[in-house]
């Protein structure tokens, strides 16, 4: 794969030792004080309105000049989900009013929550998972009974039989939901296409609609682990056909199956190592590979909808791949597979589709935030839709991709953020403390993507390590497959190395480091702390403290990841619980909480809080009543930023900081 190529900007921006600088300010003149105790005009509102976030890009391809539309979230009213369409004169229009909110609670995590045709929007509303038709003139109606508890998910329209073609999930009282693919008519009648799968996803038609598609796969696998292709044949009332295994791939995953066209079917497969894209064979069965790069064109499949390659009106394939935790977007050569990176600013994509000739895309890099982006066939690249940013006249730390020697003689990946600032620096006798952030899933990876929450903490005088620990995603199966048997040893282990290689650089104060991560980030969080002495102190988002009482308690779509992840046995699972161990973790811990989190219930903070207390460990814990799984409301979102800051604050007896939140520590005197 190519190297990342930029086209030049005109942003007044210099980079000096991984760190943004306007180029308008005089470094020298900064004024020497400790780390951690910089004043900054990163606040935590920008860290707020940060949460407002675009997803679920669309194309209404029912209409003369195709429209887009998207999901556009409101952390300023509670996290609402609002549609968003882009109108003649290229402005974004709000399609929902409060309370409506297009958000689907398939695999709890939901995603592909609309669809659209002709102008109409049908739509999952949050409140009551039901679907709900929104036409041209703004009427809005049910399409579906609000009261039957079932949930839906991926939204397709079928435009040829005036019907759509979903994801749903039925409750069985005493049991684990039912998934199935289904066809929902316009006057909310649903038929059943597939069943007897514990998942599906992504269904999709060809163009002319005689053909569905979708994956489907079964526990204990994730759908990073092993999927399988199906395809029913749809006649000309709308009604399916016997289904059929098209693709199996052993000890592969498949993602994002499409239609090219022609009507020619694509899709992304791993079984060579990396997620490449691979076609239907010409006049035969079976599938062969279009690209053959050391680059990953897929993503796992958390939520519904993720989309990484496209199709344009004139035919061409338009892809993005991700190579060590840098994304590129280009053309792929249909004849021979070659991936042609385009030069353009960005480093970070998703949510990609066509309009016609042109693509767009949410692409974000190390000093803008994700923003909305068409892209013509020219190479002319425009911003359609920008989030919030930050202020302008700010250092921003640049992201510095950095491997380090782990345990097991491996190697562990991250991006490390320096220290940022251009009224402060910190003394010369003195190395600033150290955050390690652990991402979530743990089926996942770090981004480029500027980040107001890493921001806030370099501006004011941290470094953060923001840690691929082996299991992440972007460099290749075997490596997203480390983690194995592993979780709570190998990631663990990687960002204690990771720590002890910054210190050993000079980079920073090993004894200051800091520790961060929330859901599966947060387990990691209290397993460093209860299971190695590199950290000070840590922050736990609706992190895991007990893994045998998540096993019994937590969703069907990860009831059974931990089988992969550590194993069933009970013994095993208490060895690798910090719950259990917890006479062994003796440093300062936060702990923040919704208390609607149906992922990580709250059982798993409050019992290891009531445990550090009874041990007399400095402890606290913050709780968010009306919050599920990830924090979406403004203010909690600011309370939750505003409270770490002041754990760390005390914890780390900073001084020269007086503008922190009240925080109740339990067992400390500072």
């Amino acid at each position: 794969m190519h190297g990342p190529r930029t086209q030049s900007t005109n942003t007044g921006l210099i980079f000096e030792k991984g760190v943004v600088m306007m180029s308008t300010q005089e470094s020298t003149e900064r004024e020497i004080r400790p780390y951690g105790s910089w004043p900054s005009a990163i606040t935590a509102d920008h860290v707020a309105a940060a949460g407002r976030k675009l997803s679920d890009v669309c194309v209404d391809t029912g209409v003369e000049t195709p429209t887009l539309y998207w999901i556009e979230s409101r952390p300023d009213e509670a996290g609402r989900n609002t549609i968003m369409r882009l109108d003649d004169r290229g402005e974004a229009v709000s399609l929902l009013d409060a309370p409506l909110s297009a958000r689907s609670a398939v695999h709890e995590y939901g995603g592909a929550a609309f669809t659209v045709h002709g102008q109409t929007v049908w739509f999952v509303n949050a409140a009551d998972q039901a679907i709900y038709r929104r036409d041209a003139d703004a009427t809005i109606r049910p399409v579906t009974a609000s009261d039957d508890d079932v949930r839906f998910a991926d939204l397709q329209y079928d435009a040829r039989r005036e019907q759509m073609v979903v994801v749903a999930e039925t409750p069985v009282e005493g049991g684990e939901p039912k998934a199935t693919i289904e066809i929902v008519t316009a006057d909310g009648r649903r038929h059943v296409v597939a069943e007897g799968h514990d998942f599906y996803a992504s269904p999709r038609l060809c163009p002319g609609g005689e053909r569905l598609v979708w994956l489907a796969w079964n526990h204990p696998d994730m759908p990073w682990d092993a999927t399988e292709l199906w395809q029913a044949e749809i006649d000309d009332d709308g009604m399916p056909g016997v289904p059929r295994c098209l693709w199996a791939p052993a000890d592969a995953s498949l993602f994002g199956p499409r239609f090219d066209p022609n009507g020619r079917l694509h899709i992304v497969c791993d079984e060579n190592e990396w997620w490449n894209i691979y076609r239907e064979r010409s006049g035969q069965d079976g599938f062969e590979a279009v690209t053959r790069e050391r680059a990953e064109f897929g993503v796992p499949q958390w939520v519904f909808g993720q989309s990484t390659y496209t199709f344009t009106a004139d035919g061409r394939l338009i892809a993005m791949a991700s190579a060590d935790g840098l994304w590129q977007l280009g053309e792929v050569d249909p004849n021979n597979g070659a991936f042609s990176p385009w030069p353009l600013a960005w480093d970070f994509y998703e949510q990609l589709q066509a309009v016609g000739d042109r693509v767009v895309v949410v692409a974000a890099n190390a000093r803008t935030p994700k923003q909305l982006v068409a892209i013509e066939r020219d190479g002319t690249a425009r911003v359609l839709r920008a989030t919030d940013g930050l202020p302008g006249d700010t250092a921003l730390a640049a992201p510095q991709p950095m491997s380090w020697p782990t345990a097991d003689g491996d190697t562990a990946h991250g991006l490390y953020y320096a220290p940022a600032s251009h009224v402060c620096r910190g003394p010369d006798d003195e190395r600033p403390p150290l955050i390690l952030k652990c991402h979530g899933g743990p089926t996942g990876a770090t981004s480029t993507a500027l980040d107001a929450r890493i921001q806030y903490w370099t501006s004011r005088g941290y470094a953060l390590l923001d840690v691929n620990y082996r299991g992440s995603t972007g460099y290749g199966r075997t490596y997203r497959q480390k983690l194995t048997d592993a979780w709570g040893v190998a990631d663990v282990a990687d960002c204690e190395y990771g720590a002890r290689h910054l210190t050993e650089l000079g980079r920073v104060d090993g004894e200051r480091v800091l520790i961060s991560g929330s859901s599966a980030g947060g387990y990691t969080v209290l397993c460093v702390l209860t299971f190695t002495d590199v950290a000070a102190a840590g922050a736990s988002y609706y992190g895991i403290g007990d893994l045998r009482r998540l096993m019994a308690s937590t969703h069907k779509f990860e009831s059974r990841y931990l089988h992969r992840l550590i194993g069933a046995d009970d013994v095993l699972l208490t060895e690798r619980s910090p719950l259990a161990h917890a006479e062994r973790l003796a440093c300062p811990v936060l702990f923040l909480q919704g208390l609607k989190d149906k992922v990580v219930p709250p059982d798993q903070a409050e019992t290891m809080v009531e445990a550090l207390r009874e041990r007399g460990v400095a402890v606290a814990y913050v709780v968010f009543p009306e919050e599920r799984h990830g924090f979406r409301d403004a203010d909690n979102i600011r309370t939750a930023i505003e409270s770490e800051r002041a754990f760390y604050t005390r914890v780390l007896r900073i001084a020269g900081v007086e503008d922190c939140r009240p925080l109740t520590i339990d067992n400390f005197d500072g």
